[in-house]
């Protein structure tokens, strides 16, 4: 009922076949491929991708039986630099259009910050940007519709562009195409300051009711929207967000989050993220594990 992933890049970046290799020992259903991250001879310049190029690819790792559930091509689409913000909008198209022949229909990013290294800034949260972002969005919209591909966008609480379900669901109000979708990353969402309880209080580790309430809020608002899941763990230390520890390291009550997704989401590709190779086979075989013992 679940599908589990790895993302590419967490091995290192090395040649296609050499990584396809490493990942084949893991049993996996798919990856998140960001070729500039994961792959030693990816193209250098955009323009330089072609059809052949991605079939190759894209055949590397379908002999594995390992499928590319999304392309990653993370940019800022608010960057301030305007011809920086351009060139990467035209990597984004570029990734698009070639996304099929990779054997993926879902290209993934983050959605940028006022600062060129989407780290915060004040103004990110600000009318102004947002309808930046709407206008870069829009554009890749077009593109995506043209080739019958997905932009797979994901939002990161307390500094990114997007920074909330609600306001992610904005988003697909005023640009409602089928070609806009999102990947939804729990411990992204979840506030910098600790998780309130039902009745608002805190808790120093948040409870297995706040985390239900959280996810199934979500689903609630985003459901039809979400194609891919990203999986990680989290703390709170000195009252602050620590989002990326590996899955199952951390106080994400990852049974009750597998458990919802088998409800709302079947057979949806979860990817694990932050996951050194070291950790995955023994992350892999506990996860399994508790899909068994929750269905």
């Amino acid at each position: 009922m679940v599908q589990f992933g790895l993302r590419a890049h967490d091995f290192g970046k090395q040649p296609a076949q050499q990584l396809a290799e490493q990942l084949s020992v893991c049993q996996i259903a798919s990856i998140q491929l960001a070729l500039a991250k994961a792959i030693t001879d990816s193209p250098a310049a955009t323009g330089e991708m072609s059809c052949g190029y991605a079939r190759r690819i894209g055949s590397i790792f379908a002999k594995r039986q390992i499928a590319i559930s999304v392309l990653g091509c993370y940019i800022n689409p608010v960057h301030p630099d305007k011809d920086l913000r351009e060139l990467s909008l035209r990597r984004f198209e570029e990734h698009l259009r070639f996304a099929r022949d990779f054997g993926c229909a879902i290209v993934g990013t983050e959605t940028g910050s006022c600062n060129a290294d989407c780290s915060f800034h004040p103004d990110t949260s600000n009318e102004k940007t947002f309808e930046l972002f709407l206008r870069s969005i829009e554009r890749l919209i077009k593109t995506a519709e043209a080739y019958g591909t997905i932009i797979g966008i994901e939002p990161v609480a307390g500094q990114h562009t997007i920074d909330s379900v609600e306001k992610l669901a904005r988003v697909f109000s005023i640009l409602d195409s089928p070609n806009l979708q999102t990947i939804y990353d729990p411990v992204n969402l979840l506030p910098w300051d600790p998780l309130p309880e039902p009745d608002n209080t805190i808790l120093a580790h948040p409870s297995s009711k706040a985390q239900q309430l959280f996810f199934d809020h979500a689903f609630d608002v985003l459901n039809e929207r979400i194609v891919a899941i990203h999986l990680k763990d989290f703390t709170y230390m000195n009252g602050h967000k620590q989002g990326n520890l590996c899955a199952l390291t951390g106080w994400m009550d990852t049974p009750l989050f597998l458990k919802t997704l088998i409800r709302r989401k079947p057979y949806i590709d979860v990817l694990l993220e932050n996951t050194h190779p070291s950790l995955v086979t023994s992350t892999l075989e506990k996860l399994k594990r508790i899909v068994l013992e929750i269905s």
